[in-house]
């Protein structure tokens, strides 16, 4: 999980920058190269899960609806900074196309800090120890033993579940009224304006 974001981070900063330089080599392909990067980049469903996983259950709801909040505070301030006397001047344009590196900058400079999420570590890695030592870190000291073995019944009950395919799922009768619905979900923000904003 944790690499998997600071590769998503150094993809931001690289779109940034070839965005940011767009202007000096006059070249607008290089903004459709930049926001295709960032299209593709994986930053909000890779936060919900690593903030989701590495946050006592207590806390867990709280800690994914900040996702929504930073997505929309970011509209916001995308927005407030694109005025003609803030940043979407003439000449400081390419600064805020390129301000999207900002928060994967900070994001790159601070994760390494942060331990491995607990639930990959034992799920995944199989790593016991480097679990608890990630619990410790992320939460403090004291009793959490229940936490890990809802882990442990977590990665059980995964055990016996089959892993579908997209082709799988997509013929699965079972699942063809939640994928219709997330279909049509996805396909109507597109319509919505929210990207263009």
């Amino acid at each position: 999980r944790k690499k998997c974001l600071l590769c998503n981070n150094v993809l931001m900063l690289v779109a940034a920058s070839i965005m940011g330089c767009s202007k000096i080599s006059q070249s607008f392909e290089m903004i459709l190269i930049g926001r295709f990067m960032c299209g593709i980049s994986l930053c909000v469903p890779l936060h919900h899960q690593y903030v989701g996983e590495i946050s006592p259950k207590k806390l867990r709801g709280f800690a994914n609806s900040t996702s929504s909040f930073f997505w929309s505070l970011g509209k916001a301030i995308g927005q407030i900074s694109g005025q003609r006397e803030l940043l979407g001047s003439q000449s400081l344009w390419p600064v805020l196309m390129a301000s999207c590196g900002l928060p994967a900058l900070v994001q790159l400079i601070a994760l390494p800090f942060f331990p491995e999420s607990p639930p990959y570590l034992l799920m995944h890695k199989g790593d016991l120890e480097g679990c608890k030592k990630a619990i410790r870190q992320l939460w403090g000291e004291g009793q959490h033993q229940a936490e890990i073995d809802d882990i442990m019944k977590e990665k059980a009950t995964m055990k016996n579940t089959k892993i579908l395919s997209v082709l799988e799922l997509v013929k699965e009768p079972a699942f063809r009224w939640q994928l219709y619905m997330i279909v049509i979900l996805t396909a109507t923000i597109q319509l919505c304006g929210i990207n263009a904003v």
